[in-house]
């Protein structure tokens, strides 16, 4: 098998691997509510695979220069789901989906211009979650309608993430781990939710689903964190479990409250 095959063949698998992870994800976020669909789309279901692959091809240096880049594009992400979560409820897919894709790529575009440490890029992360987690609060609370499945879903989400995956796997060599770790963030899961459902079922019950993965955010910011520090101390394989287990951890312990405070609320009724 030549060099050049058996790249394609490779890079293919692991373009439909990341594809399912995300589609997946997505019918649950789709069938659980706005609560849950939040917490489910932020766990690292399009960049975790992105990270496994360029742990694959690369160094753990630039597994760890790469999650410096990716830590301030976490907040480039939270700016994004305010500004759709704010013009959805009034205007069109078109308006509040290109408004938000304009954010993140203008802050993303600032964000490759410096070289970030680990200290600045939790401050800009503690900055931008607490300016838009108030925000966002009052948009948590709909009810999500019934979701009706279309024969392109599928598809769309499908080669959203695995043409994100593509870019990452293929250009990495040569863009370096600062741009890896940009493109790697970058929220397929927003989008692919914003996309489908707002069509479906308008905008506020789509933004509500985005307004309740603000905390879940959070803590994804914090795994990135996590990721850097374990890649540097411990190696690629080691600082990417961890990170998957904070992640994880994170969004149980939200779960967890949540489901603690309704109980509490109906027992007050």
């Amino acid at each position: 098998m030549s060099l050049d095959l058996h790249f394609i063949l490779f890079l293919l698998l692991r373009m439909t691997i990341a594809a399912a992870f995300v589609v997946s994800a997505s019918f649950i976020a789709e069938r659980t509510g706005p609560v849950i669909g939040g917490l489910v789309a932020t766990l690292p279901i399009s960049a975790g695979p992105s990270y496994v692959f360029l742990a694959l091809d690369h160094d753990a240096a630039f597994i760890a220069q790469g999650a410096l880049s990716s830590l301030p594009i976490n907040a480039a992400t939270i700016f994004m789901g305010l500004t759709y979560v704010v013009l959805a409820q009034r205007h069109s897919l078109v308006v509040s989906c290109g408004s938000a894709f304009a954010v993140w790529i203008a802050i993303a575009s600032i964000i490759r211009m410096f070289d970030w440490t680990l200290t600045a890029g939790l401050a800009v992360n503690l900055i931008a979650f607490g300016i838009c987690i108030p925000l966002l609060a009052g948009y948590r609370h709909v009810k999500m309608p019934l979701v009706t499945r279309r024969w392109y879903d599928i598809p769309m989400r499908a080669s959203l993430v695995a043409t994100l995956v593509a870019i990452v796997v293929s250009t990495s060599g040569w863009v370096g781990p600062r741009i890896s770790g940009i493109i790697a963030l970058y929220p397929v899961v927003f989008t692919s939710i914003m996309v489908i459902l707002h069509p479906r079922i308008g905008g506020p019950p789509t933004a509500a689903v985005l307004a309740n993965s603000a905390w879940g955010l959070l803590g994804f910011g914090t795994a990135i964190a996590v990721m850097h520090v374990g890649v540097v101390q411990f190696g690629s394989a080691i600082g990417l479990c961890l990170a998957l287990g904070t992640c994880i951890s994170w969004n149980l312990t939200l779960w967890g409250i949540g489901r603690r405070a309704m109980h509490k609320a109906r027992q007050a009724t």
